[in-house]
């Protein structure tokens, strides 16, 4: 009976260890097969492991600016800054990372946000939720003193997303200069499209509530540039404006609700850019950094115009196994 119990785990083992060669091999070869890039252009790293960690830091800014029955006004609100620290392993293309934020563990950092990146090599996208309540700014308006705002007056929920799409995928690689899954050799750039989408509302406590919801999509088109000025190095830079072809904003003071109305040109523009230096004979090792910038202006100053700016900087270090 001893030996029998031996031997059926034995054989377990077995097939444990043989499904799983099995799933290596087919990830391998669907990891590693050219899929339709010219390969003096651009490289998978012949590794199945990469570790990174990652240094991220994230702000938000709103500005508007209008007039109403005393003058011209002026508004900036500006969140406090996210910092987060991250591990991650990918395997064969698949990933999982953990990210720490120091300041929320020590109760410093009140905020909620959500960041998911996707870049492939025709398709990504950028999509981001935050949900501030740490706001501080001023106000003013024309022959008036300017007003402080405290925290906790500004509460705002915001979710973009903002994707992509290269036209020359074989020689120009996204993922070179943001998830490092590929390597740029030569230098190489592509026109894309591009779709963005803005959701966003915002409640400020002041002489009587205010209330602010947004919901804009924009189509559009740009160019990248990965520029490789020798062996191990790369830099990115790209810009994608969509311009709004659906909006609809309404604000609301207390009982009374103010739709406004759409102004051309109200855009939505996503600003990229990147260092990625490759170290080792092997390529076995990279450090760098990029930032992602979105921009986005809706309404008229003549009556309210709304300015909201979003940025994140990535510091990161990796080691390909």
């Amino acid at each position: 009976m001893i030996g029998w119990g031996v031997t059926a785990e034995a054989n377990a083992q077995s097939r444990s260890r043989h499904l799983m060669e099995k799933v290596d091999s087919v990830l391998s070869a669907r990891y590693y097969r050219k899929g339709n890039i010219d390969t003096a252009y651009v490289l998978r790293p012949q590794t199945k492991w990469t570790l990174k960690l990652r240094l991220n830091e994230s702000g938000t800014k709103i500005e508007d600016k209008g007039v109403d029955q005393v003058g011209r006004f002026k508004s900036e609100m500006v969140a406090d800054r996210k910092m987060t620290v991250s591990l991650g392993v990918t395997y064969l293309g698949f990933s999982l990372s953990l990210a720490l934020n120091p300041a929320k563990l020590l109760g410093k950092y009140r905020d909620y946000e959500l960041n998911l990146t996707s870049y492939g090599k025709r398709f990504g996208f950028d999509f981001s939720y935050q949900d501030a309540h740490n706001f501080t700014g001023w106000h003013e308006t024309e022959g008036m003193e300017r007003i402080e705002l405290p925290e906790d007056m500004l509460t705002v929920k915001t979710l973009n997303l903002n994707a992509y799409y290269v036209f020359n995928h074989r020689r120009f690689s996204y993922p070179a200069a943001f998830s490092q899954s590929y390597i740029q050799r030569k230098s190489a750039g592509s026109f894309m499209l591009g779709l963005s989408g803005q959701g966003q509302h915002a409640t400020l406590s002041w002489e009587q509530e205010m209330q602010l919801k947004m919901t804009n999509i924009g189509i559009g088109a740009g160019y990248g540039y990965n520029y490789v000025p020798k062996q191990g190095w790369l830099l990115h830079i790209s810009a994608l404006p969509t311009f709004v072809v659906y909006s609809r904003t309404s604000m609301t003071f207390g009982e009374d609700r103010v739709p406004l109305h759409y102004h051309f040109p109200e855009a939505i523009i996503t600003g990229r850019s990147s260092v990625v230096r490759q170290l080792g004979k092997k390529n076995d090792k990279f450090i760098g950094l990029s930032m992602v910038y979105t921009f986005t202006n809706i309404g008229n100053e003549d009556n309210l115009a709304i300015y909201n700016a979003k940025w994140r900087v990535r510091a990161f270090f990796g080691l390909r196994l």
